[in-house]
């Protein structure tokens, strides 16, 4: 029950994040990977802080034998980079760069305005089943 209370509140968190640096709004994603239009500067702040505050952590993080609310650390096992990762990269960033989207941005928009999320989300249920059954 405590993993779930703290799994909830972490993503409470990262949503209340997301909304206060507007990555809710896809045309400020879309403004963003524009950079010879209308280009917004504001999203690579946000990627930026996300990836000092990584940085910075994750060195004390990694210090400890496991980690605070579970009994071992799930690492990556696979390095390399091969055809699988290259296509399943592309395909999530030609669809974050046309919809606005990636999941947690837009499912956090599917709760504050579902029509403009309606072909996003059948689009990410659909994605994911397709990736689990080829993975599998």
């Amino acid at each position: 029950m405590q993993r779930l209370i703290i799994a909830l509140i972490s993503g409470l968190i990262f949503g209340a994040g997301l909304v206060i640096s507007e990555m809710v709004n896809p045309v400020k994603v879309q403004n963003f990977l524009d950079p010879f239009g209308n280009w917004d500067a504001s999203l690579a702040f946000v990627m930026g802080g996300a990836v000092a505050v990584t940085l910075f952590t994750t060195h004390f993080i990694m210090k400890r034998k496991t980690p605070l609310f579970s009994d071992r650390f799930y690492m990556a096992v696979k390095t390399s980079i091969d055809r699988r990762l290259i296509l399943g990269a592309s395909l999530f960033g030609i669809g974050w760069g046309l919809s606005g989207y990636c999941p947690g941005p837009g499912i956090i928009n599917a709760m504050i305005n579902p029509s403009e999320a309606m072909v996003f989300l059948p689009a990410l249920i659909i994605g994911g089943w397709i990736g689990q059954r080829y993975s599998a």
